[in-house]
């Protein structure tokens, strides 16, 4: 198994950036597909981002797409999660996940097996 752990959140002004950073250990890191997903206060846990083992492929909802950038470092047991532009409404507690993939482009984890604990990100008006 693989466990996550997300730094970077913070506090932030709308129009601002930040970058979110999940450290992985355990088994390779290489060997997972991972993506972001973020919960906001009352609210379900949504998608964000995902990316492929090899960094190949990358997925965003609709909602972020053309801010958010995901990318990952698998040298360095790293995946990142580039936001820029940041509104209120992207205020949320911000996951990392991984999970079993097929290889190659478009192979996106399924399921998402192993969570991070969560980092909070506030985005002030």
């Amino acid at each position: 198994q693989v466990q996550l752990v997300e730094s970077g959140g913070g506090l932030v002004q709308a129009g601002g950036s930040l970058r979110l950073s999940c450290a992985a250990s355990g088994r390779m890191f290489s060997s997972y597909a991972v993506g972001w997903f973020r919960q906001a206060p009352g609210k379900e846990r949504d998608f964000v981002a995902a990316i492929t083992r090899s960094g190949s492929s990358t997925n965003y909802a609709d909602s972020v797409k053309g801010r958010f950038t995901i990318s990952r470092d698998n040298t360095k047991n790293t995946l990142y999660l580039q936001m820029n532009s940041l509104s209120p409404e992207d205020t949320a507690v911000y996951y990392c996940a991984a999970g079993p993939s097929c290889s190659g482009d478009g192979c996106y984890a399924s399921p998402y097996r192993y969570w991070g604990q969560g980092t909070q990100v506030t985005v002030s008006s």
